[in-house]
């Protein structure tokens, strides 16, 4: 009979497109895979993939095998989640990719009180401003900032994600405050890292501002750091910043302007039918934390 961890480790290989990723989202060197997946085709008696240097294709009998194989995982996901979904007790290792400053700010403060409700829950959280492939890594779900642009993801919405225009008042002291858009040009602006131009929207539509500043950077912690010391003005999200506006270290300036892209906090994860018990249960502490109208905001 075969195992279903042949079973597991053939579907991620397929999904995936290599035996080295397949290894690294199951915690096995690509060696071992390469062995289970000839142990597996020596046991059906065919080949399943075809292997080159550089891909990995399935075989016409690989392609039949391969639609079962999914209906299979799939059936004992659907099992595991009924029976995991009858307790509040979750065990296991949850994998979460989510930005850097975001996770330090707004994850990592909240782990205290999840990791004590579900003890036997493991949490492996990787903190990256690169696009994460979360099914090639084999995260269970990433957080994310942004539009959804992989139609084979699901996204639940957290929380609304506003930007503004801000400065602190030793800067506002020193050289004023611009009373519209065409002020800004005698200003120093802090542009974010990929130097993008400001998306504004307003009293008079939406425009693009290109701000022109002394500081250059690949860190988005740094035009933070800088505009809290007065060094000039950013156009910075609210959760990033929400604290320093309620303590007074930034004043919002332009207030009538904000960004124009209409972001959005969101959950992202593999397109299943059936949800794991832990998957679900963690985007729901995060969707009851944050909500339609986010702690930071308040």
């Amino acid at each position: 009979m075969t195992h279903l961890g042949d079973l597991e480790i053939f579907a991620r290989v397929v999904s995936t497109g290599s035996m080295s990723a397949a290894g690294r989202a199951l915690g096995f060197s690509a060696a071992v895979i390469s062995k289970r997946i000839k142990r597996l085709e020596d046991r059906l008696g065919t080949r399943l993939l075809q292997r080159t240097t550089r891909q990995i294709s399935m075989t016409e009998a690989g392609q039949g095998f391969y639609d079962r194989v999914l209906g299979i995982l799939a059936g004992l996901e659907e099992a595991e989640a009924y029976a995991s979904g009858r307790s509040s007790q979750v065990r296991g290792t949850l994998r979460i990719s989510a930005p850097t400053s975001f996770g330090r700010l707004h994850i990592a403060p909240h782990l205290t009180g999840f990791m004590k409700d579900h003890p036997d829950l493991k949490l492996h959280i990787v903190l990256t401003d690169d696009f994460t492939d979360i099914v090639a890594e084999g995260f269970d779900l990433a957080i994310r900032i942004g539009e959804l642009s992989d139609s084979s993801l699901v996204a639940r919405r957290l929380a609304p994600v506003r930007r503004l225009l801000c400065a602190a008042p030793s800067y506002v002291a020193s050289h004023g405050t611009p009373k519209d858009i065409g002020e800004l040009a005698s200003h120093i602006c802090l542009p974010a890292h990929n130097n993008d131009n400001w998306k504004l929207e307003g009293p008079e539509g939406n425009l693009s501002y290109r701000p022109e500043g002394p500081l250059v950077t690949n860190s988005s912690e740094i035009i933070r750091e800088a505009v809290i010391a007065g060094a000039g003005i950013a156009l910075r999200s609210t959760w990033d910043i929400g604290r320093e506006l309620r303590d007074g270290r930034l004043v919002q300036v332009l207030p009538q302007w904000e960004g124009s892209h209409r972001l959005t906090l969101s959950a992202v994860y593999s397109s299943r039918q059936f949800l794991p018990a832990k998957v679900r249960m963690f985007i729901d502490y995060l969707a009851a934390l944050y909500g339609p109208v986010p702690y930071w905001e308040q």
